[in-house]
């Protein structure tokens, strides 16, 4: 086998991007020697010469020089692609097992895994997984749902959505609700401190104190939170906080109140002091919709950031803890900001019912 040294011109341009390459203590050793090659070719060396340099055999400077006449040194920085030993699964095959995924479930359980998927129709776990990503199909994972009933939806979303994107003016719009039952909970032991390699610990059992509610107004504006805890959640506790509300918001600015649909916040007693307060005005969220409600969102923080990961030995403890929090959360507030227009839900509601409509009438 023999063929004539070639000789190439290299760019300035090419040369300096070489020998970065060369010098670079990061790039692969595969590149650097294909790189020596080109340099050491372009420098006037033989083929027997780079062969030594390189520590490589004579096709293999062959090809690394035809590479870069060909395609650059772009082209050094990849390998050609080889097609696999492992003939590809038939399209009838993956068909098979995104249909199966589905529209059936295994014999004895609720969902699909690889293994099981695999021995159902005879290919490898791995095939299987190919074929579920592929497909964006992940049989472990459920979502929670829930399509209101209400039959004054429409109207209350367009409302309240209203209240988030366009409030009136000169008024205050307040997202109110009580995050019931909160539990002082003491760890049995002390965990561990978190370290490298290893997260913080805390034992699965604990000692129960005791429980508060917390009742949150969150000012939509502003993001400020109106709060307090109180060791009952009934009407009577929710007209203190209307008082704490009536209080802490000058007057005769209106006052909207975004709310849920708990029997605490229709009864007499509510509704005689609301008549007394004209500017207090209620918006109520449709049933099954609580998301609706911006405090839910302040309420799932303060349980990520505050709570769940505590240790409290009495209720006293606790509530100063969600004091603390309330303080540090109003010395910087932060708005909630509300981006889905009214439109936007009431689309997917409806896509969402009829969706219902046909799996009930299939049945």
């Amino acid at each position: 086998m023999r063929r004539i040294d070639i000789c190439l011109y290299l760019s300035p341009a090419d040369r300096a991007q070489l020998e970065a390459l060369v010098t670079d203590r990061n790039t692969p050793r595969k590149l650097v020697w294909r790189a020596e090659i080109v340099l050491a070719t372009a420098d006037g060396y033989g083929t027997f010469e780079i062969m030594r340099r390189a520590n490589t055999s004579k096709p293999t400077v062959w090809r690394w020089q035809e590479r870069y006449l060909d395609e650059g040194v772009a082209g050094l920085k990849r390998d050609k692609t080889r097609p696999s030993r492992v003939p590809p699964l038939p399209r009838e095959t993956r068909l098979k097992v995104i249909a199966k995924t589905v529209q059936e479930s295994p014999p004895n359980a609720t969902h699909w895994s690889r293994s099981t998927m695999a021995e159902a129709m005879g290919i490898s776990p791995s095939s299987v997984g190919r074929i579920w990503a592929e497909a964006g199909l992940k049989p472990h994972l459920t979502k929670g749902f829930k399509v209101s009933n209400d039959p004054m939806f429409e109207e209350k979303v367009t409302d309240i959505v209203g209240l988030y994107l366009d409030p009136p003016e000169r008024a205050v719009v307040l997202c109110v609700d009580e995050k019931s039952q909160i539990q002082a909970l003491d760890r049995t032991q002390p965990g561990l401190p978190l370290k490298k390699g290893r997260a913080a610990t805390m034992t699965h059992d604990y000692k129960r104190h005791g429980t508060t509610t917390l009742f949150a107004a969150l000012d939509v504006k502003s993001g400020m939170v109106i709060g307090d805890c109180m060791p009952r959640h009934r009407a009577k506790e929710f007209l203190k906080f209307l008082r704490r509300i009536d209080r802490a918001v000058p007057g005769p600015r209106e006052v909207h109140l975004v709310l849920d649909n708990y029997a605490t916040h229709k009864t007499p007693d509510v509704k005689a002091w609301l008549e007394k307060h004209p500017r207090f005005k209620l918006h109520f969220t449709p049933t099954s919709a609580s998301w609706l409600n911006l405090v839910e969102r302040f309420f799932a923080e303060i349980t990520s950031k505050r709570i769940r990961r505590g240790s409290y030995t009495s209720v006293d403890d606790l509530e100063s803890a969600i004091y603390d929090y309330l303080l540090l959360h109003n010395a910087k507030p932060k708005p909630f900001v509300w981006t889905k227009t009214a439109d936007d839900i009431l689309t997917r509601e409806r896509r969402a019912l009829n969706a219902l409509n046909e799996i009930r009438g299939s049945r």
